[in-house]
């Protein structure tokens, strides 16, 4: 018999869809994103989503935004021994 390995799960694909911004809006979008080290589009999940649970409108199913970038240290430090 040969042992088979679970099945991973893969979380769902996220959505995508087109926008359409007045320049000048874009413009001041992508200042503000990148003076909170963000891209555009990850500035505009975020103001969606604090809208949202605002409003109590954000789905309790909803997932938290995906981090980017580099993985946080270890608090442990390396070992030394």
């Amino acid at each position: 018999m040969t042992e088979q390995t679970p099945a991973r799960r893969t979380p769902p694909q996220r959505k995508q869809m087109l926008l359409r911004l007045d320049p000048a809006v874009h413009d001041a979008l992508a200042r503000w994103a990148s003076d909170e080290l963000r891209s555009a589009n990850a500035q505009i999940e975020f103001l969606l989503r604090r809208a949202l649970a605002e409003a109590g409108r954000l789905p309790g199913t909803a997932r938290p935004i995906p981090r980017r970038g580099r993985p946080p240290k270890d608090a442990s430090g390396p070992s030394g021994d």
